[in-house]
């Protein structure tokens, strides 16, 4: 009876926590989303926006040459190095310090790498600027990478338990909005200099204005951060952290009645704070942490790391197709750096518009209607299926008929529709759900880390395996042979049924539960197996 009463009274939950769950949908709500949201924003638009830039840098620096594999390999992996290494550095400072604390700094970061890349040193030698753009753009990936975390944590612990599946899929749709802007603004530079300062010279060399170019494309994404930045400060720390964490109900009540109408919580905010609750039976990592949220670790961490290899590489084997169709394919040398970089941009934009954005918001629409378990086998389902309906028939069909170019692209364009009305989104939100507070922004981190090193291994990867080939007709291609387009597809297949079989066996599902619920589920599932196995002791000793 003694330890029944000791779980019963570490399991109780402060009523601000109550009330949180049951508060409806209010103007702070939509506030948090949109500060939060803009801290993706301006993740997908520095993360994104590099592909027409490495363009433009190809055209100035390597007179329309092609990149070698190691420095685009490189430009690549270096950001999202640093975004994997922001990940677990500010997920894990995020649960010693607070959320709210380190939030202003990951935005600061980005705002000056931001600014730091558009002024990298040199403009004569390439060396020099890829080596200094490489240097800022690992700094900009640390304050991406500790955006994730924060940001899904910060509006799981301030959303109500009815539609917090919604408003962290809202979030984290704002990274479709920066796809598309960040296109937007790169065509709109392009067109600009074209116009006002002149396309390539002569001898095919791009202009000199056009240094300057990819510089202000990269400046301005750190406009709509800045923007943030003000009221990113005057958050309040999160409820469920203070309460949780800090053990400081009294002001976890005072800094939600602050910003929330939130009722039934007057008592928790003139009464004495309680005494401190004892602290945590096991730490991160202990063998109690593996055997109550090891499964959820792996299960958030795998899923993670399977959709960004498939998310990644579809980027890049997408640029291939275009390129393929396109009557005036934008690798060509002799194309005026402008408007090979304009149809890099174009791509994107059209894809984000007509695939992306609708995704994420169908996710917003349907995930707490459907459930995160289901939304995220479906699209692992649907990109299976689409992976393979183009790699099967790839060399005998696809890639013979004319007649199927359109055809192919509107069934590749799907790909993006169903990984982001899929597994790109829910393994943003799955994270800031399953684990306890004191380690929820942490794991979001290690999660999203593993995701990274995904998108490394499916992006330099894929460069690697689509290298210059130094013979032939097939120097300057990508992908020249078909067999090899169709393994590639076969590939990703599989790795999207891998991702349904980790999903199905492995990922709990968190859809109409409190955090809370999810972290005490946990707990009571292992007493019981404690009791069972100390009652079956007892029975063997008598």
């Amino acid at each position: 009876m003694n330890s029944e009463s000791q779980i019963k009274k570490r399991t109780l939950t402060p009523k601000v926590m109550l009330s949180l769950d049951a508060a409806r949908i209010q103007w702070y709500h939509l506030k948090a989303i949109i500060i939060a949201g803009m801290g993706l924003f301006t993740d997908a638009y520095d993360l994104f926006c590099i592909a027409p830039i490495m363009k433009m840098i190809s055209h100035i620096y390597y007179h329309g040459d092609s990149i070698t594999t190691a420095v685009l390999s490189l430009s690549y992996a270096i950001a999202l190095l640093g975004t994997a290494t922001g990940q677990l550095v500010f997920g894990y400072l995020g649960d010693r310090v607070g959320r709210r604390r380190v939030y202003g700094i990951c935005l600061i970061i980005m705002i000056l790498s931001s600014f730091g890349c558009g002024f990298s040193v040199c403009t004569s030698s390439r060396s020099c600027v890829m080596v200094s753009l490489g240097f800022f753009r690992f700094i900009l990936g640390l304050g991406i990478g500790g955006d994730y975390p924060l940001s899904a944590t910060i509006m799981s612990e301030f959303s109500n338990k009815r539609r917090r599946g919604a408003f962290i899929a809202a979030v984290f749709s704002m990274q479709g909005s920066g796809i598309l802007v960040s296109s937007a603004v790169t065509m709109a530079v392009c067109v600009a200099f074209k116009n006002f300062g002149g396309g390539s010279k002569a001898d095919g060399e791009a202009p000199v204005e056009a240094d300057v170019a990819w510089r202000l494309i990269l400046m301005i994404g750190a406009l709509p951060a800045a923007l943030t930045l003000y009221w990113r400060t005057l958050m309040p720390e999160t409820a469920r952290y203070t309460a949780l964490v800090e053990h400081n109900i009294v002001q976890a009540a005072k800094d939600m009645q602050k910003v929330m109408s939130i009722s039934n919580i007057s008592d928790e905010t003139t009464t004495e704070p309680p005494s401190p609750s004892p602290p945590p039976t096991y730490k991160l990592f202990s063998i109690r942490f593996l055997r109550l949220h090891g499964r959820d670790l792996f299960a958030a961490s795998a899923n993670w790391f399977l959709v960004d290899v498939v998310f990644y590489t579809s980027n890049f084997l997408l640029s291939h197709i275009f390129s393929s169709y396109s009557h005036n394919p934008s690798s060509s040398a002799t194309t005026n750096v402008y408007d090979a970089t304009f149809e890099v941009a174009k791509l994107g934009a059209i894809i984000a518009a007509c695939s992306t954005i609708p995704g994420y918001w169908f996710t917003v629409f349907f995930i707490d209607k459907v459930g995160r378990v289901r939304i995220q086998i479906m699209g692992f389902f649907f990109m299976a299926v689409i992976f393979l309906a183009a790699g099967i028939p790839y060399c005998w069909y696809w890639s013979k008929h004319e007649q199927t170019k359109k055809g192919f692209m509107v069934l590749y364009g799907f790909v993006f529709f169903f990984c982001n009305f899929g597994p790109n989104t829910t393994t943003f939100i799955i994270p800031a759900e399953l684990f306890p507070a004191r380690f929820r922004s942490t794991c979001h981190g290690i999660s999203g880390a593993a995701g990274k090193l995904g998108a490394i291994v499916g992006t330099v990867g894929f460069l690697w395996a689509t290298r210059e080939v130094e013979d032939g007709d097939d120097i300057n291609q990508v992908y020249p042979d078909a067999n090899r387009m169709r393994t590639a597809f076969l590939i990703l297949g599989g790795v999207c049924i891998a991702g349904m079989f980790v999903t199905y066996f492995f990922t709990k599902e968190t859809m109409g539960r409190s955090l809370e619920e999810n972290e005490h589920e946990h707990e009571r599932d292992k007493n019981v197996e404690d009791e069972e196995i100390g009652d079956g002791q007892s029975l063997a000793s008598t």
